[in-house]
Formats: structure tokens, C-alpha cells, sequence
């Protein structure tokens, strides 16, 4: 593969193309792994990005749109879940053997944050990852706005 076709890097939201974000996140392929909500037009969007932002600006959240070899691939974060924080990451099907890197990068940014762990919410749609499993102190379902995730706690650090 092209070094620069697998080049990850991760921008702040005010630099990013709303149009092309739109592309993305209105993917019924990626849409079926999140929770239900309606397709996005440009004014949701435009609020849904500014809502990032402010959380990107919040203290221990780090939320950046992730681009792929110059390619707008999704986005990801950590971000409050409660009273805790979670990780997401979002990226566009055809981009989904970059998300154990983009993972690897978010665990990372959560330690610079002062993390000691974090949640990762999969719906349960998707298959157990053993990985996860190992790295978590704890492993269970959660029910969100009518969905049911696997939820991993994972231990910041290792």
C-alpha cells in the first residue's frame, strides 16, 4: 500500500468540510452501528458539529475528524459518557481496517488526558473482540437510546 494512501490524521472540527462530513455520517452502512437518528441536513449537522466542539474544549475530551491518505474517513473522540468519559470512533465502511490504529491513538490521547480508564461502547451487532476483552477490567451490555452495546472498560496504560 501507498505510505501516503495509509497516512491517519486527526483535525479539529472548524476544519473540516461540513458537506463532506455529511457524506459520511449519513452512510446507512455506518448509520446501523449507532444509535437511531435522523438523517442529517445541513443546519443538524452544523448544530451536531458545533455540539463537538464544545466538547472538544471540555476537559478530557478530545474530539478531531480523522482523515485517511488526504480522504475525510469519519471522526472519533473521547467524550463524556456520565459521569465517565467514552471513546468514539466513527469512519466510513470502507476505512474500517484503519479503526485498531485510530483505537491505539485515542487510548494514547487518553493518557495525555489523565485518564486511568474509558469506555468503548460496540453496539452488540458487531462481533466480541478478544483484544477488548483483555485490556478490560469489565465487560457488559448497556442499553442506549433504545440499542444494546457491549461495553468495555478499558484500562488506560497498558
Amino acid at each position: 500500500m501507498d505510505q501516503d494512501m495509509s497516512k491517519i490524521e486527526f483535525l479539529r472540527f472548524n476544519q473540516v468540510n461540513p458537506s463532506e462530513l455529511m457524506g459520511i455520517v449519513n452512510q446507512d452502512s455506518l448509520r446501523k452501528h449507532l444509535i437511531d437518528h435522523p438523517y442529517f441536513d445541513e443546519a443538524s449537522l452544523q448544530t451536531w458539529m458545533d455540539e463537538k466542539i464544545t466538547t472538544d474544549a471540555t476537559h478530557g475530551c478530545r474530539i478531531r475528524a480523522v482523515y485517511i491518505g488526504g480522504v475525510l474517513a469519519g471522526w472519533c473522540g473521547i467524550q463524556p459518557d456520565g459521569n465517565e468519559y467514552e471513546l468514539a470512533i466513527v469512519i466510513s465502511q470502507k476505512f474500517w481496517g484503519f479503526g485498531i490504529s485510530i483505537f491505539k491513538s485515542l487510548m494514547c490521547w487518553a493518557k495525555e488526558l489523565g485518564h486511568k480508564e474509558i469506555r468503548f461502547h460496540l453496539l452488540d451487532s458487531r462481533p466480541e473482540y478478544k483484544a477488548l476483552n483483555k485490556m478490560s477490567t469489565k465487560v457488559h451490555t448497556t442499553e442506549l437510546s433504545g440499542r444494546c452495546f457491549t461495553t468495555y472498560h478499558v484500562t488506560v496504560g497498558q
